[in-house]
Order: structure tokens, then C-alpha cells, then sequence
């Protein structure tokens, strides 16, 4: 009923009507009772009951008083004084002081409620005693005993209230805080799938398309001199732009990579080193060491891409004339070994990756060993050539099923 006072909910409304029907009915009990008994100040106590109960029904519906501390407790003030009155004619004017304290308690300040509940109690102790003409112990428990009582339940319910106020805020705290996380976790996985597939273009499309134009460029030069030269060039780009639309539709499709359809990684590896070796100037062997296990996808298609783009990597800046592939089953761990005899350079110098000058292989490479707990290391010096290495840890065996590929 005033700024300081909680919002209303179903409950606290519930109470009101609670409260304003005790009001009534302990009003229309006075003046019954006043009428029935046909004494002196039967007219007078009917009246007071009637102003009362008009000035005590001015407050629910004027809306200053819900608005106004001020305003309350002078509509407070009016209601005690009719109150008051009404005391003052008839005896039955005390049971009114229950109801009395807990608006008292409700309107006023936390202070100054107390103080004048502790009023209404005297006063309606002295209002009995005077109509019984003697004072007793007994007639003061009455009101004591209800303005007690009305402290605790209005102190209780504003404690009750507080703490629903707190797990309140708190439950609008954690819904914000999971909209944050959830903001933030798909932030995350949006920046996690470009960078996969900023990896994926790099290693697979960037790749073909660098190998088509070193082989274009090869055509064209052994045009004038060597034309069957120039058409296996043009052959060989042709098929590159064949397997470079199959990983295009990859993409699309969102499936395994084309090269590991129907055959195993190390099947896979063989076959990229004999593609490597027919369309450029570099022999590419390829090597199988211990026992060949079963391996997650994830597994096959990151030692897979590693072993492209380490591989056009040489052929695009080592000079290398022949490179060894190995892959190794060790038990706990496999391993991808890309050794090869270029003119090497100094990995301490090496630039920062720069997707434009397609300097991305090594950033993207090792992304994808550390993806899956692994490592990836590089040894080279300028004139020793470069020797790449990476390590992925197997999952334990029953999660190393290879998953089913369409």
C-alpha cells in the first residue's frame, strides 16, 4: 500500500481481503451488539461503526495511499482515531486493536510500527478498564498477547518475503549467467568451426588448387618443346580438380574424407605419396611400421591432412627430390613421420601464419594434433632438410572402433 511495501503477489492480496473482512465483520459485530442491547450509546456506537468502517474502506481504493508512506499512515492516523472513538463507547471497540497492529506493522516504518502497536495495546487495555470501571492483569494479556503475536507473524512473513526476494535475484543472477554461458559457449563453437574449417580448405581445396597450378605451369612451359609432356601436365591437373571437387562436396555432404572411402589411412597415405610422386618433380615413399590397429575417424583425418599439407609443403617451398612418409602403430600412441631432403630452413625464424601467402600448414597442423591431446614437432636447419613429426594418444580400446563411414 505504499512504495516501501513488497509487491503484491497472489498471497500477500489474499491476506488484505483476510484483513479487511476482519475489519468489517468486527465493525458489524460492535454495532450489532450495540443495537441488540438498546443502551444509551447504542446510537452513537452504530454511527462510530459506520464512519469507521467508511474511513477504514477510503484507503484500498484511493491510490495515493498505496503510492504514499505519507499518505498511509495519515489514512492510518484517521482510521485509530475512529477507532479511538468507538473504544471510548462500547467495550466490543477493543477486538478492533487486533487487526490495528498488523496495519500498523504493514504501513509504517520498521521503527515506528512497533512503537504504535505498543499504543494500541495501551490504549485499548485502558479503554477496557474504563468501561469495566477496575484494572486487572488479565485484561492487559489480552492485547499484549495480540500485539505480540501480530509482531511475530508480520516479522516472520517480511523474513520469509526477504529471503524469496533473495532466491529470486538469485535464480535471475544464474538464468543470466547461463544465457552468458551459452552466448559464450556458441561464440566458441563458431570461431572453433571456422578455424576447422579454415584447416580443412587449407589442407584439402588450397592444396589441390596450388598442386593444379604447378602443374599448369609445368604444361605451359613444356608446350613449345615436349606437347606430350604438356598433356600429361593437363592429365594430372585435370585429376587433381576431380579430387578437389570430391572434397568440395565433403564439405557439403559433411562426410569423411573421399580419400579414406573404402580403404584404411595407411592405404590412404600410399596412395597420396604415389599421386605426389606421378604429378611433381619429388619422389614420395611411403612406410607402415608395427602392428596396424583400428583408429578413430578423427584420428585418420588428422594424420591424413597433416600428411598432405607437410607434403605440399615440400613440394611448394623445400626443393626436395625424394620424402619419406611413415606411419607408426605404438601401441598407447600413433605416429606420423614426413622426412625429406630439402634445403630445409630455421624453425626459430619461421613467419607468423598468413592465410593470404598461404603460410597456414604448420599453425593448422599443429592445431590438429593438439585437437586430439597430441603433438606436433618440426626439426630442420637451412641445407639439412625437415623432418616432421606428429604423436596422437589413442583412446582406451574399447572407443577405438573406427566409427561407420557411409
Amino acid at each position: 500500500m505504499n512504495t516501501a511495501a513488497p509487491a503484491p503477489t497472489p498471497t500477500t492480496r489474499a491476506l488484505a481481503w483476510c484483513l479487511h473482512l476482519l475489519v468489517v465483520g468486527l465493525l458489524a459485530l460492535t454495532a450489532g451488539r450495540a443495537g441488540a442491547d438498546g443502551g444509551p450509546h447504542a446510537g452513537g456506537i452504530v454511527a462510530a461503526s459506520a464512519v469507521c468502517g467508511l474511513v477504514y474502506a477510503t484507503g484500498p481504493v484511493l491510490p495515493v495511499v498505496r503510492r504514499s508512506r505519507r499518505a498511509a499512515a495519515l489514512w492510518l492516523a484517521a482510521v485509530g482515531a475512529c477507532w479511538l472513538v468507538l473504544l471510548a463507547l462500547s467495550p466490543d471497540a477493543v477486538w478492533l486493536a487486533f487487526p490495528l497492529y498488523f496495519l500498523q506493522l504493514h504501513l509504517l516504518p520498521r521503527r515506528a510500527g512497533p512503537a504504535a502497536v505498543a499504543a494500541t495495546a495501551a490504549a485499548a487495555v485502558a479503554g477496557f478498564a474504563a468501561h469495566q470501571h477496575s484494572f486487572g492483569p488479565a485484561m492487559a494479556l489480552g492485547p499484549a498477547l495480540g500485539a505480540a503475536v501480530a509482531v511475530a507473524v508480520v516479522r516472520g512473513y517480511q523474513a520469509l518475503y526477504r529471503e524469496s526476494e533473495h532466491r529470486r535475484r538469485l535464480i535471475e543472477e544464474l538464468t543470466a549467467t547461463r544465457a552468458d554461458l551459452a552466448a559464450a559457449q556458441h561464440t566458441a563453437g563458431v570461431l572453433a568451426e571456422r578455424d576447422r574449417l579454415a584447416r580443412e580448405i587449407h589442407d584439402t581445396l588450397a592444396q589441390g588448387l596450388s598442386s593444379i597450378q604447378l602443374l599448369l605451369r609445368a604444361a605451359e612451359r613444356a608446350l613449345p618443346q615436349a606437347p606430350q609432356n604438356a598433356a600429361r601436365h593437363v592429365g594430372q591437373a585435370r585429376q587433381a580438380a576431380v579430387d578437389n571437387l570430391a572434397e568440395a562436396r565433403r564439405f557439403v555432404a559433411a562426410l569423411t574424407p573421399p580419400t579414406l572411402e573404402g580403404t584404411t589411412l595407411a592405404g590412404a597415405l600410399e596412395r597420396l605419396c604415389a599421386t605426389t610422386s606421378a604429378r611433381h618433380r619429388l619422389t614420395a615413399r611411403f612406410h607402415l611400421t608395427g602392428d596396424p590397429a583400428p583408429l578413430p575417424t578423427a584420428h585418420e583425418v588428422a594424420l591424413l591432412r597433416i600428411a598432405q599439407s607437410a607434403l605440399a609443403n615440400t613440394v611448394r617451398h623445400a626443393e626436395a627430390t625424394t620424402a619419406e612418409v611413415t606411419l607408426s602403430h605404438l601401441g598407447d600412441h600413433v605416429a606420423l613421420d614426413v622426412v625429406d631432403d630439402g634445403r630445409g630452413f630455421d624453425p626459430a625464424r619461421l613467419p607468423a601464419p598468413d592465410p593470404e601467402a598461404g603460410g597456414f600448414g604448420l599453425a593448422a597442423m599443429r592445431a590438429r594434433a593438439q585437437a586430439l591431446g597430441g603433438t606436433l614437432t618440426v626439426e630442420s636447419a637451412p641445407g639439412h632438410g625437415t623432418a616432421l613429426a606428429a604423436r596422437l594418444p589413442l583412446p582406451p580400446p574399447a572407443e577405438t572402433e573406427p566409427e561407420a563411414r557411409p
